[in-house]
């Protein structure tokens, strides 16, 4: 018998919502073969069998929410095993409001049977003991960041990360951890994290003078969720700085202009936005110290402008990758850019296409914001957010004229993006949106 279980579609997913079933109890199936429909906080993926058998089970019914990672979700017979005949239920996932009737009593008993021992075990599992293989969660069921060095370390010396203090940031666990880590040794901090956030949590809208009735309550989706803790890490721990200026876009309009004329034949228009990622990643290739991210092991030195845009959503905003957008013409970032955003709106991204990043770039300039300052978007060293063109005066010389102005700020991790290289490369920025035939030489 196998078990198929819950898939972490990302490094960060814990839980998700079993959307669709493609397949039913009696089904035979091959590896490769789309069986279900996962959604996450980010996006709706296709879930693929890795093993060939006949469906013996259903252990999660379709529109079952919270559904922890490396849950079994389904059983699979395989060679010479006996699958249980058609009339098995296909909705037996636990809190089914559909669960009643005669049909439903033969499956109890599966839904609460251990899985195999030969599996891997479900999340909220108890921690395992220091002459096992480090386990990627610990004993409450969240997950033990720690870096590859750390976990490699920890397994050849025999030390559950479960019960290491981690003393990188966010709490990651890195080497020296593992060095003063003994095997078997308690971890101190466990009992205290929960008490230390429980006043906060105990914190009720009527407790702070709203009273009840007077609002409606909208249950946070699991994006919200992940946006919401994600921007708080980043803001609370990343030491940050922004950095404004203001560029004169006239020349980058009408470059725009004539670009989109001589693309008016493919079908394809390069927005404003396309302008600055690709002037973003050329500027990321002369200026490469900005193009780099902190980690406890040193700073890591990125090869491509990996371009992430911020693109909004319902419930929240989900930033797409142009990747090498340094090495693609203005073209195929348009027609990129387009692609991703549309899909990200409607779920269909693939977790590479969305995770990882070099650099963000958002843009509320549509919307007329004139200037802002974004979160930084770990493990990204930078972010640019972009205002609105409009029209201002100007001094040149000694004559007042009128320019098409646009203010841009760059939000930098101080760890390992200082001020004068923040500066350098908005310098190599401006050089590129004020003459826009430099991004192609």
């Amino acid at each position: 018998m196998t078990d198929v279980l819950m898939p972490a579609l990302s490094p960060t997913m814990e839980e998700g919502t079993l959307a669709k079933w493609h397949v039913k109890v009696g089904d035979t199936v091959k590896s490769g073969d789309v069986i279900a429909e996962i959604e996450t906080d980010k996006a709706t993926m296709e879930v693929e069998a890795v093993d060939e058998g006949v469906v013996r089970e259903i252990l999660v019914s379709e529109g079952s929410e919270g559904v922890k990672v490396n849950t079994p979700i389904a059983r699979l017979a395989g060679d010479g095993e006996t699958a249980a005949p058609q009339t098995s239920p296909a909705k037996v996932g636990e809190g089914d409001p559909k669960g009643g009737g005669g049909g439903a009593a033969a499956p109890a008993p599966a839904k609460s049977e251990p899985a195999p021992a030969s599996k891997p075990e479900p999340v909220a599992t108890a921690p395992s003991t220091a002459s096992r293989s480090p386990s990627p969660v610990n004993g409450g069921g969240s997950r033990i960041f720690a870096s590859p060095l750390a976990r490699r370390l920890a397994e050849q010396k025999g030390v559950d990360l479960s019960a290491v203090t981690g003393s990188g940031p966010h709490g990651r666990i890195v080497k020296v951890d593992i060095d003063k880590a003994q095997p078997g040794q308690a971890r101190p901090a466990a009992a205290a994290a929960p008490a230390a956030a429980a006043p906060r949590q105990a914190q009720s809208l009527e407790q702070m003078g709203i009273p009840a009735g007077s609002y409606d309550l909208i249950p946070l989706d699991g994006m919200r969720k992940t946006v919401a803790r994600r921007m708080t890490d980043s803001f609370r721990d990343v030491p940050h700085f922004p950095l404004t200026i203001d560029l004169e876009i006239d020349g980058l309009l009408a470059a725009r202009t004539r670009i989109n004329a001589l693309l008016e034949k493919e079908g394809v228009k390069v927005s404003v936005n396309d302008l600055v990622m690709k002037a973003a990643a050329v500027a990321l290739k002369r200026v490469p110290e900005a193009n780099a991210s902190y980690t406890p092991e040193g700073i890591a030195m990125h090869h491509h402008a990996d371009i992430a845009m911020a693109v909004a959503v319902p419930g929240g905003l989900i930033t797409p990758i142009i990747r090498a957008a340094e090495t693609k013409g203005l073209a195929q970032i348009a027609t990129e850019a387009k692609d991703l955003a549309e899909r990200a709106r409607n779920k269909k991204l693939k977790p590479e296409e969305f995770q990882g990043g070099t650099f963000s770039v958002s843009n509320l300039g549509m919307f007329g914001i004139k200037t802002f300052a974004s979160i930084l978007n770990e493990p990204q060293g930078c972010i640019l957010s972009v205002g609105a063109g409009e029209k201002r005066p100007v001094v040149r010389g000694d004559k007042l004229e009128i320019a098409t102005v646009m203010s841009v700020t760059l939000t930098c991790d101080h760890r390992v993006v200082d001020g004068a290289t923040g500066a350098r490369w908005l310098q190599a920025f401006r050089a590129l949106i004020e003459e826009p035939l430099t991004m192609i030489v």
